[in-house]
């Protein structure tokens, strides 16, 4: 073979190579007029690679002006980046926030039952309100961490006989949503009306159920939950379900539905409520909406009882609290990490309304202590649990009494009648402070606690970790015990409600059938031992 002549393996390596050249200088091209790479720089000889055109795609002009759906800026030929665009993008979003910011606005007039009515069965003052009432890590879920074998093996007579009584506790189960009357209701209610409450006996709320309180009524358990979406739910739990007559099958259609009511007195979340110590008949919710609302129990109406002077002012609540001795004097926390005392008696005025800055964080809630209410405690997201004495509380610096902090942020800071203060958080635990054994009833002004005096007497291990679609955990005393033994319940990850006492022992785990999701939001009635729950599909859970 000379060496001019070319193999035949030779002459197909070549042509290989030469078909791989033009194969890669076509994708390049493409990918260039595409726009995923930079342009290649110009060859030697001066002239510029052609990229390879993309048709340009038809668009019907009819189609276009009757379609109610958006189209891309490029189908309608207006570039990327021009003035056009951005403007025509600007004005739509500033169109969006505007309608979300008047859907969520407050409502700053009063109005009655009728103007906030969405569901159940509008009330009297007879049905609800009476003359007797006016005077842990990874949730394991329906695992029990407390039962019949931690009672048997407790020592201490009073609190054996206390776990004893509240593990008695049943669950409210009148309406129960899986008895086969109440299916049968559902079954009609929804055939019947498809605006009707099927499951009226449960579901409280029609959103995520953030807060709960009992009247403190003795004489029948008066509910009251506050959800996502500003609704209020009234519920009689006294009631029972009428006894099946003989002719069951004629008289089906005739059941009564239980006494409740659904009203939406707030445009965003009811993020705290309580019922005035002094005034029974009145009920005050706190809400995202930056107002705090009156609800007469009596006349049903409602009507604001502060919020900030414009509506434009976005000061969302995040408790809401009275002194027991003070029925004229409103305070409350904000998401922006404020605390405020508001007195009702005048007319809204600079004069009669205070405010400090206690965080830089928002305060996910605070209470006052009962007995001596010029101490209160806040808890926040900047990870500390503080208390604050308002007898020397400075508006320019404020200093508190005493600080704790924690791994992660406090959820929650309960004040109880005896100055102990429970707290939970994000870094699995509940603890408790006791102030009472510190003698803090005979503090003066201006007292304070170093660091070192201020850590929790009790840590309890607790599941905390609710995630974005559960009520975040916050324990609630039972605020006027019939017992030496003070309490207080907490919602429990598992899908159960566990009851402790001060010293961090568990006194009970509250469950029973039909409970599938975590009841949440808790309250315990100030003096009767019953506990309610409410979970993030607005159904409620009773234990009496």
């Amino acid at each position: 073979m000379s060496g001019k002549e070319i193999s035949d393996f030779e002459k197909q390596r070549l042509a290989n190579i030469a078909e791989r050249d033009a194969l890669l200088k076509k994708l390049t091209l493409e990918s260039q007029s595409s726009g995923l790479f930079a342009s290649p720089k110009t060859p030697s000889n001066g002239t510029k690679p052609k990229p390879k055109k993309r048709a340009t795609p038809k668009v019907k002009v009819e189609e276009e002006v009757i379609a109610p759906r958006r189209t891309s800026s490029r189908l309608k030929g207006i570039a990327a980046e021009s003035e056009v665009a951005k403007r025509k993008a600007e004005d739509e979003y500033d169109a969006m926030r505007e309608a979300d910011r008047l859907k969520r606005m407050r409502r700053t007039d009063s109005f009655t039952q009728a103007d906030m009515f969405v569901s159940g069965q509008k009330l009297t003052a007879d049905s609800l309100i009476s003359v007797d009432v006016i005077t842990k890590g990874v949730a394991k879920p329906y695992e029990r961490t407390f039962g019949a074998d931690d009672i048997d093996k407790t020592t201490d007579k009073d609190l054996k006989a206390l776990r004893e009584e509240m593990n008695s506790l049943q669950l409210w189960e009148s309406w129960d949503p899986q008895s086969k009357d109440l299916f049968h209701y559902i079954h009609r209610s929804l055939l019947a009306n498809s605006n009707a409450c099927p499951i009226a006996g449960i579901k409280i709320t029609p959103e995520r159920v953030y807060s709960m309180a009992f009247h403190p009524t003795e004489s029948k358990p008066l509910i009251f939950a506050g959800d996502k979406m500003g609704h209020l739910g009234m519920l009689d739990a006294s009631q029972e379900k009428p006894a099946a007559g003989e002719n069951d099958e004629e008289e089906e259609d005739d059941d009564p539905d239980p006494v409740l009511t659904t009203l939406k007195p707030h445009t965003r979340t009811i993020s705290a409520m309580m019922v005035n110590p002094s005034k029974p008949t009145h009920l005050y919710t706190g809400s995202y909406d930056s107002s705090i609302r009156s609800l007469d129990l009596e006349k049903m109406v409602s009507a604001e009882t502060y919020a900030p002077e414009s509506t434009n002012i976005d000061e969302a609540i995040s408790g809401v609290d009275m002194a027991p001795e003070d029925p004229h004097t409103l305070y409350w926390t904000t998401l922006q990490g404020v605390f405020g005392r508001y007195d009702t008696r005048e007319a809204r005025k600079d004069s009669n309304v205070t405010s400090w800055g206690l965080s830089e964080k928002k305060i996910g809630g605070f209470t006052l202590c009962p007995t001596q209410p010029h101490y209160f405690a806040t808890a926040s997201l900047d990870r500390f649990m503080r208390l604050w004495d308002l007898r020397k509380l400075s508006v320019d610096s404020p200093t508190p009494v005493a600080e704790h902090e924690s791994r992660l942020s406090v959820s929650h800071a309960a004040f109880n009648a005896a100055g102990q203060i429970a707290t939970s958080s994000y870094d699995d635990t509940l603890k408790i402070y006791d102030l009472g054994a510190k003698g803090f009833e005979s503090w003066e002004q201006g007292h304070t606690l170093a660091d070192k005096e201020f850590t929790p007497d009790t840590v309890v291990r607790h599941n905390c970790q609710t995630g974005r679609w559960v009520t975040i955990l916050r324990p609630q005393w039972q605020l006027n015990p019939q017992s030496s033994i003070q309490r207080f319940c907490i919602g429990n990850m598992n899908r159960f409600v566990d009851v402790y006492s001060s010293s961090g022992d568990q006194l009970a785990q509250l469950g029973g059938d039909g409970i599938t999701a975590v009841p949440a939001a808790t309250a315990f009635h100030r003096s009767k031992n019953w506990v309610v729950g409410g979970t993030a599909s607005g159904k409620l859970c009773l234990w009496m």
